[in-house]
């Protein structure tokens, strides 16, 4: 048998065999293409007999399609969804519990700013004070709230305090932002307070005065507003809450 004839017969036998099973019976039909017994099959396949040999054979072959076998693949199991719904409603859950945390961080840590601020009403204003026993200006006030309150270091001055802080809209100021004004002409920030709620603030305003609580609808302060910050301190403690 030459090469090309056994390379054709064996490739033919492996088509054969795994495209289906074949059962003893259904190699019957070999034996008897063109009136050959399977004694009598040609010693010599040539590509005109291996023809007439495949093709009936291959009307009797079931068609492979794999289409039922992938409809199957991709079709999620019942108890694998329900799992999987599962897992993503504690995920849920587990979030929801985590953001309540910071929450409950946040809002202690205003409390504990307006407690200690509170606590130093009536400290009298002194310039470039930054204790109780001796007074406060307004910076020193603010800084000393902070550091004793939650224990955050803010820059030393206002208006390094204002940069340093991120912007709150006036809609959404909350317990514990910094308020600013500019006492001292539109450009220059001179003068800080920490927000307490329905638009009052508290702060060290000015020499002959002491820790006092004002209003920013107060015609002075409504005119020097210039505007809210929030420490960035306090947005770290709310991203690693």
């Amino acid at each position: 048998m030459s090469f090309k004839h056994l390379t054709a017969a064996t490739a033919l036998l492996s088509v054969l065999l795994v495209s289906a099973p074949l059962q003893a019976k259904s190699l019957a039909p070999l034996a008897v293409v063109a009136g050959q017994t399977a004694t009598a099959a040609p010693a010599v396949l040539d590509d005109a007999a291996i023809a007439r040999v495949s093709a009936p054979l291959l009307g009797q072959l079931p068609v492979f399609n794999p289409t039922a076998g992938l409809a199957q693949a991709v079709v999620p199991d019942a108890g694998a969804m329900i799992a999987v719904k599962a897992a993503v409603a504690a995920d849920t859950g587990e979030q929801s519990d985590a953001a309540a945390r910071v929450s409950a961080n946040i809002t202690d840590l205003r409390k504990s700013l307006l407690v200690v601020a509170m606590g130093l009403r009536d400290t009298r204003y002194v310039r470039g004070g930054r204790d109780p026993s001796t007074g406060f200006d307004c910076s020193g006030f603010v800084r000393y709230v902070f550091a004793h309150a939650v224990g955050m270091q803010l820059p030393r001055n206002s208006a390094s305090q204002f940069l340093a802080g991120l912007k709150v809209k006036r809609a959404d100021m909350q317990p514990g932002d910094l308020v600013f004004f500019r006492t001292h002409g539109k450009r220059a920030i001179s003068h800080v307070g920490i927000y307490i709620s329905n638009g009052r603030f508290i702060h060290s305003p000015a020499t002959g005065k002491s820790v006092e609580i004002s209003s920013l609808k107060e015609g002075y302060w409504a005119k020097r507003f210039a505007g809210a910050k929030r420490p960035e301190a306090m947005a770290q403690v709310a991203d690693k809450g």
